[in-house]
């Protein structure tokens, strides 16, 4: 088996674009959610998103590529640009042995929610020549190929909140089986449009507004928690082999150690903690390979959705599986100042969790002014905290429909 390494990261997030500043304001605890920008938004329950509203595409595009692109793609492909110039992967290499994989939660949902109200709404005959390009679900995938030329397999996840950290997940182990050398992997979601949003509003699993400070309306783990608000962005990594990239001379940012998955199989809304906790379990056993043993976790980034149910299973798996360690752990869920990315939740959180490794620095749970009194454990309030001893690291997606994923990075000399 090989060992992975992680040589580049980009992101394109509400609190900010590049992952150096992603996470300067998310360990500011800086909220990213504010006002939704959208023509429909008075008819929403709630207007706040996780928005990305300075983003303007004809930096980055063509006019002819960009119509071809959802915004979903277009939030891939510069996510993945970082990434790659980050990595500084050379230019010859056998392209056949690069790999991509992403994940998301519903593909071009904007592209197709304008062809709809072209149809219905505005009662025309024809929509936009590249919709079903635009649209379907692979395409931030295939363009990412296209892109850089990777002529090994380009696979798409759609694992409800799970997909990315999956897509990583299954890169990874593409690239330990030896099937890859390199490969670019992460997720990408732009579903805020009203369709969406009114669907989730019917769920009843987003946040109510918090009058007073607005941007502070998702408080995972508080007393007070009501729920999420959705975001949207994209976050990926170059998955590479160790060796390789020692031998290239790649700055390392941290060893990818585990990954493991499980489905609750029990309901297709409501969070199960002993699914949770296999997952955990799958990825702490893969990680012993390596050494890194449930001990050497200081901080988990949380699914930490603020939700009552979710909240409450996840910190009840947490227990389960850590046992007496969980008093030594960290805990923080950076939703509560980027949103719900959904799709690309487990990637943005596992780019957050790897930058707490390399710059031994926790973020916080911001907003958390009064924990839930039946958790007993360390999410991180408030403000940053240095953590000079950290070696391991933990991200945890638990989705919709059961599926649940958890990634372990670590130091590659730990």
């Amino acid at each position: 088996m090989r060992r992975v390494a992680l040589t580049g990261a980009g992101v394109i997030s509400p609190v900010g674009t590049g992952k150096s500043n992603f996470f300067q304001q998310i360990s500011a605890g800086i909220s990213g959610i504010r006002r939704l920008q959208h023509p429909d938004a008075q008819r929403l329950g709630l207007q706040l998103a996780g928005q990305i509203q300075d983003f303007d595409p004809s930096q980055h595009f063509s006019k002819e590529r960009l119509s071809t692109l959802d915004r979903f793609s277009q939030f891939a492909l510069v996510a993945a640009h970082e990434a790659w110039q980050q990595a500084a992967y050379p230019s010859r290499f056998d392209h056949s042995r690069g790999g991509v994989f992403v994940g998301t939660g519903m593909g071009g949902a904007s592209t197709l929610e304008a062809g709809y109200d072209a149809l219905f709404r505005q009662q025309q005959n024809r929509v936009r020549p590249m919709s079903v390009i635009a649209t379907m679900p692979n395409a931030a995938a295939a363009n990412i190929g296209i892109e850089f030329s990777l002529r090994g397999p380009c696979y798409t996840y759609a694992v409800a909140c799970a997909s990315s950290s999956v897509a990583i997940g299954e890169a990874a182990r593409a690239i330990a089986y030896g099937d890859l050398d390199v490969a670019l992997a992460g997720g990408a979601e732009a579903m805020l449009c009203l369709g969406v949003l009114k669907g989730w509003e019917a769920l009843m699993t987003l946040a109510i507004e918090d009058k007073q400070a607005p941007e502070q309306s998702c408080k995972p783990f508080a007393a007070n928690r009501c729920g999420f608000v959705l975001g949207e962005g994209a976050g990926m990594l170059v998955l590479e082999d160790l060796e390789l990239a020692q031998s290239r001379g790649a700055t390392i940012l941290a060893e990818l150690v585990g990954y493991g998955v499980s489905n609750d199989a029990v309901h297709l809304s409501r969070p199960e903690p002993a699914g949770q906790a296999a997952a955990m379990r799958a990825a702490l056993k893969q990680s012993q390979l390596r050494g890194i043993h449930l001990e050497d976790i200081g901080y988990i980034n949380a699914h930490g959705t603020a939700t009552k149910a979710g909240d409450a299973s996840e910190v009840a798996a947490i227990c389960d599986v850590f046992g007496a360690h969980r008093t030594a752990l960290a805990i923080s869920s950076t939703k509560a100042v980027h949103g719900h990315l959904m799709g690309a939740a487990g990637a943005i959180e596992f780019i957050a969790t790897v930058l707490a490794l390399q710059a031994q620095t926790l973020p916080p749970t911001a907003h958390l002014t009064e924990r839930d009194p039946a958790f007993d454990l360390d999410f991180v309030p408030l403000h940053a905290r240095p953590a000079p001893q950290l070696r391991a690291v933990m991200s945890n997606s638990f989705a919709f429909g059961g599926a649940n994923a958890v990634l372990v990075a670590a130091h590659p000399d730990a």
